[in-house]
């Protein structure tokens, strides 16, 4: 019998005016933590759906031999059947349906249609301990961390009897903690004889945990790299995804000349949204200057994306006090058209859920947040709006056959690039990026950066927050760091360190 649990031969898939798959393949062994590497695009997500039936037989060409076997998959029912199992960036867990029922919909433990709720239960237990989690059965999917959800998933993948686990991004929305914990698990599941395909663009974590890493470049197999036989570097891994050398993370900045202070923010108090007395960010002081880049760092929970959501027309949170000045001039941000007719401009964390339309085209997600700039009397010039949507494509260098394609068909590096360029469009004076290279490549984020770069040297002030310690390193003129929902810190980018901003990060109420 072969040593390969998995071989897909010759992989070739294309959509309308893109050759997605060209002659792809790859061999996975009994047993072993796969890594699938490569930039935005370079077919990863693809090559993965046509494995577990998304993209069924007939759609695609080349061949998939699992265990021995030629399998011809109609749908995502037969793979599973079969032991191969996917779980996708985006949790497929329904949040108001427990636990257990979410671990066995579809595959109910039922006799005469009837579900044995016992015995449901029971197994459900089993599974959870299986990979370490502690909650009740019966709890809602809703009241747990994302870490969690994952954790959930994974035993739903145990419940269909799993020999292969593909997992794509699977720490991409997790804190150091809980991508830890995952980690733990995918090896501990290895010595328990199930292999797995890991597709992540955290070449540490691929690193530490995979036993093979195969590349992937513009839709074709690079080289498969295996940790036993060569020693394996993030440099090699990279030269590999963007074919050269990446001497450099971060562009060189042509110019950091601060100008003078922007955007100011003054004893800045919001509470939960739900619970009136909970402080979510308490008495929060920074300014930004003319041309700076400046870094938020903290933990997951620090409370970041709240300050960032709170200052843009407070979109998170119960108002408490505190005030916000641009140019000197108290302003007050009270909704988020007021907060973009101000000349701010925010850039979600989560481009898919709050950052773009998936449905719509490119042309209109770029245009949506600034029409009025190209409608008379309320009527659209549309003609304007190609030429805009043109315009940006070429300047962000928005990888697409054309700006009428469906802005979810595109890669997440690309995706990025249509949300800065809808930002950029509004002509910000102050630019909030959340997570603005979340689930990219390094080549992606290589040109993420030069784009940040270039809005600095415009003049525009901008607050950049990243879970990413090396980033905020690379990229900012100057810190604060938030611990509990205050400011526990500022630092010169000279003075910088992770050892000082962790210190920090780590720095309670007291």
């Amino acid at each position: 019998m072969s040593e390969h649990i998995l071989e897909m031969r010759g992989i070739t898939k294309t959509f309308p005016g893109v050759k997605a798959l060209s002659q792809v393949h790859l061999q996975v062994r009994e047993g072993e933590i796969h890594a699938l590497c490569g930039e935005n695009g370079a077919g990863k997500s693809t090559l993965m759906k046509v494995l577990s039936g998304v993209y069924p037989y007939g759609t695609y060409e080349g061949d998939i031999i699992f265990k021995g076997q030629t399998c011809e998959f109609k749908d995502i029912k037969q793979s599973e059947n079969l032991g191969i199992v996917i779980i996708h960036q985006e949790l497929a867990l329904i949040p108001y349906l427990s636990i257990a029922e979410n671990i066995f919909l579809g595959n109910e433990q039922a006799q005469r249609g009837v579900i044995n709720w016992h015995e449901t239960t029971v197994r459900t237990r089993e599974l959870l301990e299986r990979v370490g989690l502690r909650e009740s059965p019966t709890a809602p999917v809703l009241q747990l961390g994302v870490g969690k959800q994952q954790l959930v998933e994974i035993a739903k993948a145990l419940s269909k009897k799993v020999k292969l686990l593909i997992l794509d991004e699977p720490t991409a929305a997790l804190n150091e903690a809980d991508s830890e914990n995952l980690l733990r698990l995918i090896v501990e599941l290895k010595h328990q004889g199930i292999a797995s395909i890991i597709i992540s663009h955290k070449l540490n974590e691929i690193e530490k945990v995979a036993d093979a890493i195969t590349i992937l470049r513009d839709g074709q197999t690079i080289q498969t790299l295996r940790m036993d036989e060569e020693p394996v570097t993030e440099d090699l891994i990279i030269k590999g995804m963007v074919g050269r050398d990446l001497t450099q993370r971060y562009p060189e900045r042509t110019s950091r000349n601060a100008g003078e202070v922007i955007f100011e923010v003054k004893g800045w108090e919001v509470r939960h949204p739900q619970q009136a007395d909970r402080k979510m960010l308490d008495d929060i002081h920074l300014h930004i200057h003319r041309g700076e880049i400046v870094g938020i760092a903290g933990l997951m929970g620090a409370g970041r994306t709240e300050l960032a959501m709170s200052l843009f027309g407070r979109s998170y949170g119960r108002y408490v006090r505190g005030q916000t000045f641009l140019h000197g001039k108290e302003v007050h941000l009270t909704d988020i058209a007021t907060a973009i007719r101000h000349r701010l401009a925010y850039v979600t964390e989560d481009r898919k859920q709050y950052g773009l339309v998936l449905i719509d085209d490119i042309k209109r997600n770029i245009t949506l947040s600034n029409l009025g700039k190209l409608s008379r009397f309320g009527v659209l010039n549309e003609k304007e709006e190609v030429l805009v949507a043109e315009d940006y494509r070429r300047r962000l260098n928005i990888k697409t056959p054309g700006i009428w394609q469906k802005t979810g068909h595109l890669s997440g590096g690309n995706q990025q690039k249509v949300v800065l360029s809808k930002w950029i469009f509004t002509e910000p004076e102050v630019l909030i990026l959340d997570e603005p290279t979340r689930g990219i490549d390094v080549g992606a984020k290589y040109e993420i950066y030069s784009i940040i770069h270039q809005l600095a040297d415009e003049g525009k002030g901008i607050l950049f927050i990243s879970s990413e310690l090396p980033e905020i390193l690379g990229m900012c003129d100057r810190i604060y760091v938030m611990s509990e929902g205050r400011i526990t810190g500022e630092v010169k980018r000279e003075e910088a360190s992770q050892e000082v901003l962790m210190k920090l990060m780590t720095r309670g109420r007291g």
